[in-house]
């Protein structure tokens, strides 16, 4: 069953998922929206169901290995790479750098889906992109339940599943900052 975007849309606002008021987004640029994909994810049958979707979009392309940037691409990445029937690692960040760890790798020659939550710039999924083809695997191509606009740091094919146009600034340029709006940044790129 393929969900429409109309149907995703609802389920995201349906679960609380999109926050309005002033945000720093993972890339650090700062927005009036934010989609906290998380509290959709809150939902097995419901991630099962976005998976499932993403996977029908590569079906075909000979899919050896999903891999996800740490936090938000793994239970995203994990049920895409179940829909698939593949092998499913993700990356995380060491001393600032992201890494495959925790004995997680590529082969040459493997065949990878990138998998993410939601993508602004891409910088995490270019990161991974990097790792990929670092380790002599093929970037199939990028996924992702929502892609919030604007230009992208990699360059690899990218099939979201949802398209939302909603304006990010530069925090030097961000009328919130100066109307002195608190800011709230709820992505994982900060932790730990």
């Amino acid at each position: 069953m393929s969900l429409t975007e109309a149907q995703i849309l609802d389920e995201l606002r349906g679960a609380g998922a999109i926050l309005h008021g002033h945000f720093q987004l993972t890339s650090g640029r700062h927005s009036d929206t934010y989609v906290q994909c998380a509290r959709v994810l809150e939902d097995p049958a419901l991630t099962t169901d976005l998976g499932r979707a993403m996977a029908e979009a590569v079906a075909d392309r000979g899919i050896d290995v999903v891999a996800a940037p740490a936090v938000g691409g793994i239970m995203i990445g994990f049920a895409v790479a179940q829909a698939l029937g593949v092998r499913f690692i993700f990356s995380e960040r060491q001393a600032g750098v992201m890494t495959f760890r925790r004995g997680f790798s590529v082969t040459p020659g493997e065949r990878v889906l990138v998998v993410e939550d939601v993508v602004t710039t891409g910088g995490s999924v270019a990161e991974v992109i990097d790792l990929v083809r670092a380790a002599g695997a093929e970037v199939v191509a990028v996924t992702s339940i929502i892609d919030r606009g604007g230009e992208k740091a990699f360059d690899a094919e990218y099939l979201p599943l949802l398209r939302l146009e909603v304006e990010s600034m530069e925090p030097v340029s961000c009328p919130l900052c100066a109307s002195g709006i608190p800011i709230d940044s709820p992505g994982s790129r900060r932790l730990g």
